[in-house]
């Protein structure tokens, strides 16, 4: 993976994966497929103005809409995350996804812009390391595990 943010509080992610680009782009679309890589529930209308919607536990909601989608080349959507405590509100910053085939995979690159703070862009940053791999595990049929920010089971 390689990664890069600049003073306009961008983050940048690419990785490959050894999935076509039809395959990769069902991650970001469907609900059901979302979920095997990123959150605990996934409520997801993909069209311009339809709503994003990621929770990944009680307190961790991401919000926002998509803006572009372009099977299966390119998905583009607002981001931030509800609650009083959240330092990127809904719609605040906004993720492109660009789904480019390379040899018989997808180099999957990933752009989230106009995210507030450098803290912010820091939090953005660690997450998309984490989920980016998720992906790369799960866009290939693999198990990823589960997501370390869902709800942790009663013992």
């Amino acid at each position: 993976m390689e990664a890069r943010t600049s003073q306009t509080q961008v983050v940048e992610r690419e990785v490959q994966i050894d999935a076509s680009p039809e395959t990769v782009f069902e991650f970001f679309t469907d609900p059901a497929k979302m979920v095997r890589w990123q959150g605990a529930q996934a409520t997801l209308d993909p069209r311009p103005g339809g709503v994003y919607r990621m929770q990944m536990n009680e307190q961790a909601i991401a919000i926002g809409e998509y803006v572009e989608v372009d099977p299966p080349n390119r998905v583009v959507f607002t981001w931030g995350w509800e609650g009083e405590y959240a330092t990127t509100p809904p719609g605040s910053s906004t993720v492109e996804i660009t789904l480019t085939p390379v040899g018989g995979g997808t180099l999957v690159r990933l752009v989230d812009s106009g995210l507030p703070t450098p803290e912010a862009a820091d939090a953005h940053r660690h997450g998309w390391d984490q989920y980016m791999a998720r992906l790369a595990i799960a866009a290939t049929g693999g198990d990823p595990g589960p997501d370390p920010n869902a709800p942790k089971e009663d013992s």
